[in-house]
């Protein structure tokens, strides 16, 4: 029997069932559209040319299979981190500490890049950022003046964390009202404004043929403009009926947003002067005056310059709300891990409030750290689509095993057709890592092994103990997938031109062997998880604490 889990105290605050679904419909709606949408239409137009609409529906529908089975466990295990502690349910320690990590690392990232985004809009009004080239990318860089502002708006997001999430709720549903409205209304003047026919032709449909489309989806925001559906799951154990919540938010969030991201990739080539294009001779060096804002762009050339005004105040909005969720979620990652029992036990204490405070400062202090090496939102947005990714990849592995550890448990939500859902969400998840390119999965690769270093670190000092890692259950599949990952991407042939990967396997060899991994992977994992009775083990200390949590919310 494996113990690594911490059992809470009965007398220690927990966090607070103050979340209805709208606000957790909103919390999912208003992570998703965050700082994507402000790029992601000029970006992958930029790699796909107009086929980036079918990068949006692609990347929605990898994205939809990965939210189906987090909805099913969402309404089992209603629990704060869930992405973090569905994997100790079924593989013990070290497999959760390893997704926990990777999803940290993920989550950790998120609002200074969220910050970057309002700062690089907000350079219309001051010099936030300044233009550069980086090998052969145009990125708007952080200066000065920008790194100081970044610094207050991270510290602004912990301020109103530390009151609670009742006030988080309150605060997000306003402002996703105003990111919906803003949305539609940017659809509808592009479609209004002007439609350009020719733009879907003139310089060809598919300009990069279909090696530009799936690059798109993992480095141009189209994925990352998806994947706040997530917080439906994180959040799932501070809503007041999360076996209703819980599906509505994770399921609805991407088809809502889906709808939107196609209309306006659509709304956004149509709206181009045709002259800009030829300027930029074709898509790939698609760019124009004031292109640090392009939605805010076009609309003043097309006239609109009260929508023009609007965008860049939805800059400051859209950004800052969802850094402030993201903020949110990753001191409630902070807190699962310590809660696994395989991060430092402070990272769970919580305030009279319900607020993680110990997690809440780490999460500012990473934050401000992530602002050094990525100080932009172009540099930073394939690192953490893959690491979210990544990180939601274990999450069909679990689905597979409790369904063989515990057949008999309640489902609220059953995900049907046995195992072709969960394995399909396991292979998309690794194409999507590996179309992000080997420049970005080394640096994800090494993160990793930062992460298995700051483990050893953990133990040797007595913060995390060093039995009960459950190690067979958790290496046995993820140390090989890990590799797996590492070397097709190194043999792969994104990206183009090859930037220390050998450029072998093409898009067709990389789908088979990305196959071949994942069904490889899906059965280890199958093979060697825990067994029943430890499963069981921890499933019923988590619902102990879930018990704890309600009882204290009762009285």
């Amino acid at each position: 029997m494996t113990t690594a889990i911490n059992t809470p105290a009965t007398d220690q605050p927990q966090l607070k069932r103050h979340i209805g679904v709208t606000g957790l419909l909103f919390a999912s709606v208003g992570s998703i559209i965050g700082s994507g949408w402000l790029f992601g239409a000029l970006n992958a137009a930029q790699q796909a040319g107009p086929a980036a609409i079918f990068s949006w529906a692609i990347g929605g529908f990898m994205i939809l299979l990965i939210a189906l089975v987090y909805a099913e466990l969402g309404t089992m295990f209603p629990l704060s981190g869930g992405v973090v502690r569905y994997p100790h349910m079924s593989f013990g320690s070290f497999a959760s500490y390893t997704s926990g990590w990777i999803t940290w690392v993920a989550v950790a990232t998120t609002a200074p890049i969220e910050v970057e985004a309002a700062l690089q809009y907000g350079t219309k009004y001051a010099p936030f950022t300044e233009k550069h080239t980086v090998a052969g990318e145009t990125v708007h860089t952080l200066t000065g003046l920008g790194y100081g502002v970044a610094v207050v708006l991270m510290a602004v997001f912990v301020v109103v964390n530390y009151f609670g999430i009742r006030w988080f709720a309150r605060i997000n549903n306003t402002l996703v009202w105003w990111k919906l409205v803003i949305i539609v209304v940017v659809i509808a003047a592009f479609f209004i404004g002007a439609f350009h026919s020719e733009n879907f032709t003139d310089y060809g449909f598919k300009p990069e043929g279909w090696h530009g489309v799936f690059t798109a989806i993992a480095t141009s925001g189209v994925v990352f403009s998806f994947l706040g559906f997530r917080q439906g799951i994180e959040l799932a154990g501070e809503t007041d009926r999360p076996r209703r919540n819980v599906p509505i938010a994770v399921i609805g969030s991407v088809l809502i947003t889906g709808v939107l991201y196609v209309l306006l990739q659509v709304a956004f080539i149509g709206a181009l002067d045709p002259s800009t294009l030829a300027a930029s001779d074709g898509w790939s060096n698609l760019a124009f005056e004031n292109d640090f804002g392009p939605l805010a762009a076009v609309a003043t050339a097309l006239g609109m310059s009260w929508l023009a005004v609007l965008l860049y105040l939805d800059a400051i909005v859209s950004p800052g709300d969802t850094g402030l969720i993201y903020t949110t979620i990753t001191s409630r990652i902070s807190y699962a891990m310590a809660r696994n029992g395989n991060a430092p036990a402070s990272l769970a204490h919580t305030t009279d409030k319900g607020v993680p405070m110990v997690s809440l400062i780490v999460t500012f202090f990473v934050g401000l750290v992530v602002f050094l090496p990525f100080p932009s939102w172009q540099q930073l947005v394939g690192f953490i689509t893959s690491a979210t990714v990544m990180s939601f990849a274990s999450g069909p592995l679990v689905l597979a095993a409790l369904r063989k550890q515990c057949p008999e448990a309640e489902r609220p939500f059953r995900l049907p057709g046995g195992h072709v859902i969960p394995f399909l969400a396991f292979w998309a998840s690794n194409m999507i890592v590996f179309w992000s390119g080997w420049d970005i999965v080394w640096k994800l690769m090494v993160a990793v092994l930062l992460g298995f270093v700051l483990l050893g670190v953990f133990m040797a000092t007595g913060r995390v103990p060093s039995t009960g890692l459950d190690f067979r259950a958790g290496a046995a599949w993820t140390l090989p997938w890990l590799a797996g990952t590492t070397l097709i991407s190194w043999l792969g042939t994104f990206p183009e031109p090859y930037g220390g990967n050998l450029g072998k396997l093409d898009f067709e060899g990389a789908l088979a062997a990305e196959f071949v991994l994942s069904a490889l992977i899906y059965l280890l994992a199958y093979r060697f998880r825990l067994s029943a009775e430890e499963c069981a083990e921890h499933i019923e200390i988590s619902r102990r604490e879930a018990e704890v949590t309600d009882e204290q919310l009762a009285g």
